[in-house]
């Protein structure tokens, strides 16, 4: 027997099942576990940070991710996946820092370091629950109970390793340089962050006076986005092969390249010209003295990296904050004025606006400069400016000294081992991706905080030596504590227990640990090795069980962070990228295309979703609506349409199989499980899943999901629901249990089984339900994935029945198009005769489906169907322009038929514009067949029917037997009535439709189980009152009781 399913069941109550009879039997494990031996394919879970909430994003990359891995098991590989937790870093440290009210580091080290961290590692794990749950209710087969922890001290020890690699081969070293510095998280930022967090705003935009020395009323005109670095101004910068020019402007002359003269908004009187490199050397009037300076300053430099596309040409300069300008300062020995605090504030020295954040502190300085007469004009620019891609605040760049690894080194390794990924798709590895790598500066290591892998260099007090710990046990073995006792065996390594161990210098004083942790980026990258607690255990076998991985999968935003972080370590480190290829998914936005987010009051709970809908509507929806490398537009209405439509019509398929099989004893092992038939259409639907199998296994091979569940859903609903088991009805309704029953029911149960696995990686819980109900075996998951037999692939036929369901499809279109249902029988409709061939024997089938009495053939020649075309002017104006309109008259001058023909054969049709061959695509053009009187057509690509839509009496009276049949039959289900109880029918109705029914009684009868049809004059009590085609009717039903 099989299980009858329950229709009306949730789908939360299904999964719920499902879930805990695979906790039940360790499935998990068991899908592991059973391929031991085999070839493995290796995975890296990405590490979320647990002190925030998952979001649906997370179900989209979580989705993707099991899909990789349950996919690959089913196809013989042994595929172990260990969950992972990111857990250091200023994501905890900001969370921390508002439940504690904390305003800024300050306030930290108030606090206390030790207890500040104690809360930042009772706080990575606030949501791990929720986590959990999400993982758990999705279906995401995962380790979590065994899981790489970023905090643990073996994890640290593994980073330690890596990090004395690098700083043993001189590849980690200490400079002074120009930074991304978050003044509000106090520590600068990695180039690979800073990119995560730009944003675009509005500026000032100042066009400042500079006031030259060596001659009267004469300015340099220099320009700038950031007036509040004009504090620190002790330079201009010029190109040394421009032109620049004096021109008299507004009663004064000012300087400026002549290539930006266009920035004077009025006509000016050029007085002079002159090389950039003449101007080298004059000294001008500094804005603002607040600071004193010890070396000459305030005079024209020369800069190659000045540009003309904005700006006057000339540069202003302040060291202190930006790279170029840091650069010059050092070629020509220009002094440092840097009145800027840790806090992004202005020292006391800047006395009008001491203690005031520098970028708030602009309109004041801009205020100032008009007051002066060193301001021309003033505008608002909008750009893209960084902010911190945790805390949302502006950056600003800084001078100051920071820990760096050289991956500058590595540029070019980077660049070729990034051209060995398989990137899907691959235009984020070759351009965004490869275009960032092209522009790679060396990795800033440091951060000037608190929760994070401690860095492992120690530096002697009075020498000066660094020295790097690779291990706890060198630890031990070297350090001590301040106190003088030895380093516990347990010593947690974080700050502030790790800053109090001390060694000793081979000069005889003592070292101490640089103070600064490490990007957090550095923790999550090297977690091929330091999740295996590599090199300390794993070793033997490391390579190539363990590393590189096969894939790796994460969102688009990862694309600068653990991606770059996962190829810099194992490149610095391996020589190789830790991974072969990358699945990226884009971001998941609101049905309206809008960011989600709670303020927009547009983000959904992903748990509440799943608690609703189910997992698998979900993990469907999100991978059917559009491939995930594009934006994802989330709409509950679509889940709920993929609920009904796809999920509903594969349980109404298995419902079917399943009452029928139990009805009449059908036990599948009772049978080969073999794939011969003689029935064209069961050797039909199994051509069309051998074939699908290709188009599935093709698609999901290359992670293009989305290709790969369109693909079965047509086919379950298209082709097994709507047209296999819908022609094949009477096929399991006969009362002789024959060969070709038996092999309908074969059929449909092999076809069930296979599609079970099929879709078992994207909807595991549906598969489940479907494999186990089938009697199939243990779990599906456990199954090999299915492999397409040539043997049973027939391309003639499929091609056949497929004109077929097309010629139905469209005669059931014109159908809806003249508003006459498919019960009221037709006399004749209209095909091209290029189908005939194909519909030979097959002609009777059309005529049910459509439900007409005649197929006419007739050919192209016949003049029988006038097409009219018209240009797409959305798809082609795009393309083509002002060529649209000269489109369009050619198009409007050319035979249709010859633009159809063209299509056909060669799938486009070229047309001569002024002197250009364009070819034109039949997605660009539109189709309609010219209206004819006494018929509705319908078409679709080189296909057409017509149907004569003229209804005689007999037409119509059959059509009403038809009508009053499907009442019945609804009557009967609304009743739950037993598909094989007969049944006493009685009927009062109008002189037409009791016509019909006199004429029809014995059909009418035999489809219904109807052993009486009585005829009334007056509607009884229990009589229901109905409509067929605008007829009222009352109609009773009774069971007839043996």
């Amino acid at each position: 027997m099989y299980k009858t399913p329950d229709l009306k069941e949730s789908p939360r109550h299904l999964e719920n099942r499902i879930r805990e009879y695979w906790k039940k039997h360790d499935l998990a494990q068991k899908s592991v576990d059973i391929r031991e031996g085999n070839p493995r394919f290796i995975f890296y879970e990405g590490p979320p940070t647990a002190n925030g909430k998952p979001g649906i994003h997370h179900i989209m990359a979580r989705t993707l991710k099991d899909v990789i891995c349950r996919y690959k098991t089913m196809n013989g590989f042994q595929v172990k996946r260990k969950a992972g937790w990111d857990t250091h870093g200023l994501p905890v440290e900001i969370e921390v820092e508002k439940e504690l009210g904390l305003k800024d580091k300050r306030g930290i080290e108030d606090y206390g370091i030790e207890k500040f961290c104690q809360k930042c590692r009772e706080s990575v794990f606030s949501y791990e629950k929720l986590w959990r749950e999400m993982t758990e209710l999705m279906g995401y087969w995962i380790d979590l109970d065994h899981p790489y922890v970023t905090l643990h001290n073996s994890y640290i020890e593994s980073v330690w390793w890596i990090l004395n690699n690098f700083f043993c081969r001189d590849l980690i070293y200490k400079a002074y340089k120009i930074v991304p510095y978050c003044p509000s998280c106090g520590t600068p930022l990695s180039s690979h962050e800073v990119a995560q967090g730009y944003k675009d705003i509005e500026d000032p935009s100042i066009y400042v006076k500079f006031k030259a020395l060596d001659e009267e009323n004469t300015y340099f005109l220099a320009w700038t986005t950031t007036p509040w670095t004009l504090i620190s101004n002790v330079a201009l910068a010029v190109h040394p092969d421009e032109t620049y020019i004096k021109v008299h402007y507004q009663g004064q002359n000012l300087i400026l390249a002549k290539a930006r003269l266009q920035v004077l908004d009025e006509d000016v009187k050029i007085i002079s010209e002159m090389q950039g490199s003449e101007l080298e050397g004059r000294y001008y009037q500094p804005l603002f003295n607040f600071i004193p300076v010890h070396k000459p300053a305030w005079y024209i430099c020369l800069g190659n990296y000045v540009t003309m596309s904005d700006g006057t040409g000339i540069v202003h300069t302040a060291p202190a904050f930006g790279q170029d300008d840091y650069s010059l300062a050092v070629k020509y020995n220009l002094p440092f004025i840097q009145p800027v605090d840790s806090e992004g504030k202005f020292t006391e020295a800047v006395t009008p606006w001491a203690h005031q954040f520098v970028k708030d502190a602009d309109k004041d300085i801009i205020r100032h400069l008009k007051e002066s007469g060193n301001l021309l004009k003033r505008e608002q620019i909008k750009h893209s400016y960084p902010f911190c891609w945790r805390c949302k605040s502006p950056l600003i760049y800084y001078a100051r000294e920071s820990w760096y690894i050289r991956t500058t080194a590595f540029k070019e390794q980077l660049l070729e081992n990034n051209r060995k990924i398989d990137w899907y798709p691959p235009f984020v590895g070759e351009k965004s991706f490869g275009d960032w790598l092209e522009n790679n500066v060396d990795w800033a290591l440091s951060r000037d905080r608190f929760w994070g892998t401690p860095l492992n260099i120690w530096i002697c007090e009075k020498c000066g030596n660094q020295r790097s710990i690779s291990s706890i046990e060198e630890l031990h073995k070297e350090g001590k504590m301040i106190s003088g006792k030895e380093v516990p065996e347990d010593l947690d390594l974080h700050r502030p227990y790790i800053d109090e161990v001390v060694l000793t210098c081979s000069c005889g004083n003592k070292m101490h640990r640089t103070p600064e942790v490490i990007d957090c980026w550095f923790d999550s990258g090297s977690m091929p090795f330091a999740q295996w607690h590599y090199p300390f255990e794993n070793y033997e076998h490391f390579e190539p069980d363990l590393f590189p991985a096969d894939i790796i999968s994460e969102g688009i935003d990862q694309t600068r962070g653990w991606f770059y972080s996962m190829l810099a370590i194992s490149t610095l480190l391996k020589g190789v990228s830790s991974y072969k290829s990358c699945l990226v998914n884009d971001m998941i936005l609101d049905k309206n295309g809008r960011k989600m987010s709670k303020s927009h009051g547009n983000a959904v709970d992903p748990i509440e979703l799943m608690q609703n809908y189910g997992a698998d509507a979900i993990r469907w929806y999100l991978l059917e609506v559009s491939p995930p490398w594009v934006p994802t537009r989330f709409d509950v209405d679509g889940v709920k349409e993929i609920l009904g439509k796809f999920i509903g019509t594969l349980k109404n398929v298995y419902s079917f199989f399943a009452t029928y099989a139990n009805i009449d004893g059908f036990v599948a092992t009772d049978y080969p499980y073999n794939w011969v038939r003689e029935v064209e259409i069961d050797r039909w639907i199994i051509s069309r899943l051998h074939s699908l199998i290709i188009t599935v296994r093709n698609n999901t091979d290359v992670y293009d999901f989305t290709k790969a569940v369109r693909a079965i859903q047509g086919f379950v609903i298209e082709e097994l629901s709507n047209w296999y088991v819908r022609r094949s009805r009477r096929r399991f309704w006969a009362s002789e249990f024959n060969a070709d029953k038996t092999d309908a029911y074969r059929t449909l149960y092999q076809v069930l089984v296979e599609i079970a696995k099929l879709i078992a990686p994207y909807a595991p819980y549906l598969a489940e339900e479907f494999f186990l109900n089938l009697n199939a075996g243990e779990s599906v998951h456990l199954e090999y994935y299915p492999v397409a037999d040539d043997v049973y692939i027939d391309t003639k036929l499929e091609k056949k029945m497929q004109t077929v369901i097309d010629l139905v499809s469209l005669g059931r279109a014109a159908r809806n198009e003249c508003q006459i249902k498919v019960r009221q029988p037709l006399n004749e409709m209209f095909v091209p005769a290029k189908v005939k061939d194909d519909l030979k024997d097959m002609l009777d089938l059309v005529k049910e489906e459509v439900n007409i009495r005649k197929i006419t053939f007739v050919s192209e020649q016949d003049g029988f169907v006038q097409y009219e075309l018209k240009p797409d002017f959305k798809i082609l104006g795009p393309k083509y322009g002002k060529k649209v309109q000269a489109i369009n008259i050619l198009l409007n001058n050319t035979p249709a038929d010859k633009v159809l023909q063209a299509f056909n054969s060669t799938g486009f049709y070229p047309l001569k514009i002024e002197g250009e061959t364009i070819n034109l695509l039949p997605e660009e053009v539109s189709i309609s067949i010219i209206p004819r009187e006494g018929y509705v057509f319908a078409n679709a690509k080189d296909l057409f029917v017509a149907l004569d839509t003229k209804l005689t009496n007999e037409l119509l009276n059959e059509g009403y037997a038809r009508e009053l049949i499907n009442k019945i039959q609804f009557t009967r289900k609304e009743m739950n009535l037993d598909i094989l109880d007969n049944i006493i029918v009685t009927l009062v109705a109008p002189k037409d439709i009791v016509q019909a029914v006199q004429i029809h009684r014995n059909y009418i009868l035999s489809e219904t189980l109807g052993k009486e049809l009585i005829l009334l004059d007056k509607p009884t009590a229990n009589m229901q009152c109905l409509d067929i085609n605008g007829h009222k009717i009352h109609l009773g039903i009774e069971k007839v009781v043996s």
